[in-house]
């Protein structure tokens, strides 16, 4: 292809569209598209058919790496920066040299008889990520965002989800009565009572509710689950990360 335009203004539109993008967590929900930096999650987006509307990269990269230059073809536009200049649209301490835009993702209408996560009002995005790339792991598909829950889309939980997102139906801003539809019953991990994990049969399919960092499932969503599910801890700590809990919980579904 041939050498994509050049862009060596600081203050370019896009370039600021970029970093507003990469700066504000709910950004994406203003401006209509998503911000993705880095090769894995671009190559992710990609090996899932995923349509870009914009690449940007490093000199340097464009320069020296073929195959992102494969990449860029299938963008719809393609725009290289100088490599200091690359630096302003990145957080990280070393800057990927490669980003690319895409609009933000229509969310799919749920299905009431998935396998799914719940995710009730959890706010760090790093627990999010973590959550959304277990689940993909493990083969539920359906992930269903309670409102207050960090953005399924903000820069932290897509770099922590390193990709899941694509292989996911994801589902934000829904209030405890929107999951009246689901035909699966619910499970909230609870450290005080309920089934032990790993003596008691799990309901296949289900819906885990992983709850709020410090508060726990909301008494409404609690009310609707058939069960809550205790994790066996013999170490003797109080409780687990939610995202480390979540990765038990979904792998033991796989199990039963």
């Amino acid at each position: 292809m041939n050498e994509p335009l050049l862009i060596t203004a600081r203050d370019n539109p896009l370039l600021q569209r970029i970093r507003k993008l990469a700066g504000d967590p709910g950004a994406y929900r203003k401006q209509g598209q998503v911000w993705l930096e880095g090769d894995h999650l671009v190559g992710a987006a990609l090996q899932r058919g995923v349509a870009l509307d914009e690449m940007v990269l490093a000199e340097s990269a464009w320069a020296e790496r073929p195959d992102w230059r494969g990449w860029a073809a299938q963008a719809r536009r393609v725009m290289r920066v100088p490599d200091l200049l690359f630096k302003t649209l990145s957080s990280l301490e070393s800057p990927a040299r490669l980003g690319a835009l895409l609009a933000t993702p229509q969310a799919p209408a749920m299905d009431p008889a998935a396998a799914s996560v719940v995710l009730d009002r959890l706010q760090d995005a790093g627990n999010v990520g973590s959550i959304l790339r277990s689940a993909a792991a493990f083969g539920v598909r359906q992930v269903l965002a309670i409102r207050g829950t960090a953005g399924l889309w903000s820069p932290k939980v897509l770099r922590a989800g390193m990709g899941a997102h694509f292989g996911l139906h994801l589902i934000e801003g829904l209030s405890p009565e929107d999951l009246a539809d689901l035909q699966v019953p619910l499970l909230a991990t609870s450290s005080h009572g309920g089934l032990l994990l790993g003596e008691a049969r799990l309901p296949q399919p289900c819906a885990w509710v992983l709850g709020h960092e410090g508060q726990g499932v909301d008494e409404a969503l609690m009310a609707r689950c058939a069960h809550t599910v205790r994790i066996p801890q013999p170490g003797g700590e109080e409780s687990l990360n939610v995202a480390a809990a979540a990765a038990v919980c979904l792998f033991a579904s796989t199990l039963n």
